[in-house]
């Protein structure tokens, strides 16, 4: 009998011999799908289809994307979790340890999966996942601006050069801003890597090779972009598409993902392999999406019913691709598909890395995407980027006391008319490193003053527990607020279920400390940051448009009148990276929010509500 026959039989005995398969709320459908704003509308007729199929109630819940990974710890022991979560491959490391989701034997089916998307849902020797979706970026050019498909990263340069200087074009190849996973596969061909292997081919954590020569080398390719006037300062994903879209550049690294917009656009697009650097080939990484049971499920054999006799089929694979078009893991679906565009991405991604599962490359991408900011922006020179961002992974990694946020790799000179010095004394010092509790003199949880954003911010590896704290200024207690943005006000409860690495952040401003466990840490990147002080414009880490929530009522909000008379667009980024990000309606990777300052000095003020995810601007008219 085949394995996926078995679990349906399973099941069925189940429910004709009275067992248990529901879980304990007497609202709650047999089976529970977590999906995000992509999925979910493509899954919802599928489970209608399987419940009626199959006699059992399921239904689909809408989360976002990143909120699924974050939520499953805290609402899978309370029962309130799903049954199946939709996760992308790079979560497993973290989900496993933390006992969140279970191994899954596909038995023969297994055959009809790419033997690739297998290995990137495989931890420790184990499948914990059935892909459905493998990705990776490419190289995309426009062929009436560039005919043929550069071999090198030098003739990338050479070309852009060109196109500049004949007035054809004034960007030839524009990077997606500070974003690490498009930036890797320029360091791959100098040499660079995230992190080294072990004897068994395994990601090794002890190997960081952020600072490694051949990402040194690469940083200083992108910097030479930069000087030469190609490549401009202020850059995000958004602008880097507009300007290929209207022909302003000729090339640019993207994925599966901005496929539809770009067609929309009409811009002539060719897709091509990564251009090779002094180390080989320009190497993606290869990512993938697809299905996880929850550890914390009571109807596992029902979610593995569902996964193996209905999801893994051509026309069930069908609607997710239709949903959002990326090369399929379902083998029977992928031999039907004629597209020539997926060729291309899957030729790019023949020499492509997998993106390392294990739980030590969250600590990678914060400091990492600074170090490729600070090198557009002109703030820092390569080897200094690197080399920073690199020793605060290894300190992350190593769970050390000292560890500075990203943002903030060098503290800036405060200015004259506030506070020289500002720390966060309370009950956890100890545990942070400190000789004592509630010392606000303790070098190791002092903050650091960053212009660009014009606040305090400091990260520290803290132990779980139960914690109070709140911020002095000057080393001392003359001046020191609470959570409340209070004078002498009341402490800030922390409370860590597990041993945490917590951001604080300080605007003297406003006088308000919060944390990234207590609060969000939201910001409002937008085309007028610069007009207000930022460094350049569509900057998440740029906190001069940090939205505060003072008085807790989950409203966050910023409040300006230096933005000049004009039109402008703007959205919500969260923890100061364009990682999770809301824009029109509330949402994820949204569009643009649209707003007009009717002259200069107008009060503008923007409100986030963290229940919803929506972002409303007003202009005081």
């Amino acid at each position: 009998m085949r394995a996926r026959s078995l679990v349906w039989v399973l099941v069925l005995l189940a429910l004709t011999l009275g067992i248990t398969v529901t879980a304990s709320a007497q609202d709650r459908p047999d089976l529970l799908i977590w999906a995000d704003n992509t999925r979910a509308p493509a899954l919802q007729p599928l489970v209608e289809q399987f419940s009626a199929d199959f006699g059992v109630t399921a239904a689909v819940q809408e989360i976002g994307l990143g909120d699924i990974r974050s939520n499953l710890p805290v609402a899978g022991p309370a029962g309130e979790g799903p049954d199946i979560l939709i996760a992308a491959h790079d979560w497993i490391g973290e989900l496993v340890l933390n006992g969140s989701v279970v191994p899954l034997d596909l038995g023969d089916k297994a055959a009809e999966f790419s033997e690739a998307a297998l290995k990137l849902f495989t931890y420790n020797g184990q499948l914990y996942g059935m892909p459905y979706a493998v990705e990776n970026v490419a190289f995309f050019r426009n062929p009436d601006l560039v005919p043929d498909a550069p071999a090198t990263w030098d003739d990338v340069k050479a070309i852009s050069e060109q196109l500049a200087a004949d007035g054809i074009a004034p960007y030839g190849f524009l990077p997606q801003g500070g974003d690490p996973y498009h930036f890797f596969p320029i360091m791959s061909a100098f040499g660079g890597y995230v992190f080294g292997a072990d004897d068994q081919g395994n990601p090794n954590p002890d190997d960081v090779g952020i600072d490694s020569e051949g990402a040194i080398a690469s940083g200083d390719w992108l910097e030479s972009m930069v000087k030469a006037g190609l490549i401009p300062q202020a850059l995000d994903y958004d602008t880097m598409l507009t300007n290929f879209e209207t022909g302003q550049a000729a090339m640019v690294i993207t994925g599966p993902w901005a496929l539809n917009r770009i067609k929309e656009s009409g811009v002539p697009y060719v897709i091509s392999d990564i251009p090779a650097g002094p180390a080989g080939p320009g190497r993606p990484f290869i990512g993938g999406q697809g299905f996880m049971i929850s550890a914390f499920s009571e109807n596992t054999l029902l979610a593995e019913a569902f996964l193996l006799d209905f999801m893994a089929a051509v026309d069930p694979m069908q609607a997710l691709y239709d949903a959002d078009p990326r090369p399929p893991a379902y083998l029977p679906l992928r031999e039907t598909l004629e597209d020539v565009d997926l060729v291309a991405f899957d030729h790019a991604g023949a020499v492509g890395v997998p993106q390392p599962s294990i739980p030590q490359m969250t600590t990678v991408w914060g400091s990492w995407g600074s170090a490729v900011g600070f090198i557009i922006s002109g703030e820092q020179a390569p080897t200094d980027a690197f080399t920073t961002a690199a020793e605060q992974i290894r300190q992350l990694i190593a769970g050390g006391p000292e560890v500075s946020a990203p943002v903030t790799v060098v503290g800036d000179t405060p200015p004259e008319d506030g506070p020289q010095a500002v720390s966060i004394p309370g009950s956890l010092q100890a545990a942070a490193g400190c000789s004592a509790d509630w010392a606000p003199d303790c070098e190791v949880t002092q903050l650091a003053y960053n212009a660009n954003s014009d606040v305090w911010l400091g990260t520290f590896a803290i132990p779980a527990g139960e914690y109070e704290y709140k911020v002095a200024l000057n080393n001392a207690w003359d001046e020191n607020y609470g959570g409340a943005a209070d004078r002498d006000g009341a402490n800030v409860v922390l409370s860590l279920a597990e041993d945490t690495s917590v951001t604080f952040v300080y605007d003297n401003k406003t006088h308000w400390v919060a944390d990234s466990v207590n609060k969000l840490i939201a910001s409002v990147p937008g085309s007028y940051q610069a007009a207000i002080g930022c460094s350049g414009d569509w900057a998440p880490d740029c906190l001069r448009s940090w939205l505060q929530d003072v008085d807790g009522d989950g409203i966050y909000t910023f409040v300006t009148t230096a933005i000049p008379a004009g039109d402008y667009e703007a959205k919500v980024a969260l923890n100061l990276t364009w990682d999770l990000n809301y824009g029109a309606d509330g949402a994820q990777d949204g569009p643009n929010l649209t707003f007009n300052v009717p002259a200069d000095g107008t009060e503008v003020t923007f409100s986030f509500d963290s229940a919803t995810n929506v972002l409303t601007i007003s202009n005081g008219s």
